[in-house]
């Protein structure tokens, strides 16, 4: 299949970083290349790309988008290690951070996958298939509690106790393998009132499993503090979030390092000495127009974030 990905927020993600033609930009999540081509359209030959992706097919499909560009660095490796991989090709500041987070559209419609609740395939969801830790051995060995916390935390289940005991009941006849025979547990356990609106019953558990097989939300953080670490004075960083965990912790992250300050409220003036480290360039996330709603419906919960480095 062709990596087809339509790059969410794309105008409003080139404004955010303000790109300097001679500039060192990194794509956390190079993907389909949409963001990373128009970055590269705007750097002049002196300027540098570095994209990392954990999806082999991603990298491979990027190369092939952006053969043309020569000043492109691609990285198999998660964002999360952004310090170390900077350290590795002896970069020491950025000017501008990228991360466009989730699963990709290439991801969802590619059926072996296992990303897709609407496809029949093996449970897999790993972004990195180089991992040993797939959606099969989070869903059959993982105990009852650790599930429903999973579907809980990471899916905001309301059902997450019940669909959790479905399953440790289901997989004690016989080993559940693939993704529809997943959503037929889940479509047994939630009582049919509560299947009459709010999208397709699997969409929280799929996320939740998805998210428990590659991290996401673990690395996130200290993502954030490394990647701003390594900006320039004046420097960006843009994150784009679809739901409403992963924009928690961006939110989260960028308002601690605007305002690190630890002293209590009453105290007339800081004494702890610590200083803001980026201010926000909009105190609101930045939405999708209404002409980007029409052509792609994934770009509805997007969120973009942007903090500049002090």
């Amino acid at each position: 299949m062709e990596f087809k990905h339509l790059p969410v927020l794309l105008e409003e993600c080139l404004d955010a970083l303000d790109i300097k033609e001679d500039g060192i930009y990194v794509d956390c999540t190079l993907g389909g290349a949409g963001h990373s081509l128009e970055i590269l359209k705007r750097l002049s030959p002196k300027g540098r790309l570095i994209g990392i992706d954990q999806d082999e097919d991603a990298l491979k499909a990027a190369r092939e988008k952006i053969k043309e560009y020569n000043n492109v660095t691609y990285v198999h490796d998660n964002f999360h290690n952004i310090d170390a991989i900077l350290e590795k090709l002896e970069i020491d500041k950025v000017d501008g951070i990228l991360m466009d987070l989730g699963v990709s559209s290439y991801q969802l419609d590619t059926t072996e996958r296992g990303f897709s609740y609407m496809r029949d395939a093996k449970l897999d969801m790993r972004m990195d298939r180089t991992q040993s830790l797939s959606a099969f051995e989070v869903v059959n060995s993982y105990s009852e509690q650790e599930l429903g916390d999973i579907l809980r935390n990471y899916g905001e289940e309301k059902f997450s106790k019940r669909i959790a005991n479905f399953i440790v009941d289901r997989r004690a006849e016989k080993s559940i393998d693939t993704t529809l025979q997943l959503v037929n547990v889940i479509d047994a356990a939630i009582p049919a009132k509560y299947k009459r609106d709010g999208g397709h019953p699997a969409k929280r558990t799929f996320q939740g499993i998805r998210i428990e097989v590659n991290g996401e939300l673990r690395i996130l953080n200290s993502a954030i503090e490394n990647g701003i670490h390594r900006l320039k004075s004046g420097g960006r960083m843009a994150v784009i979030t679809f739901h409403s965990l992963e924009d928690r912790i961006v939110k989260n992250a960028f308002k601690e390092l605007q305002d690190p300050c630890k002293c209590p409220k009453e105290l007339p003036m800081c004494v702890c000495g610590k200083t803001p480290i980026v201010k926000l360039i909009s105190r609101k996330p930045i939405r999708a127009t209404e002409e980007e709603l029409e052509i792609n419906v994934r770009s509805r919960s997007a969120k973009l974030r942007v903090a500049e480095k002090i």
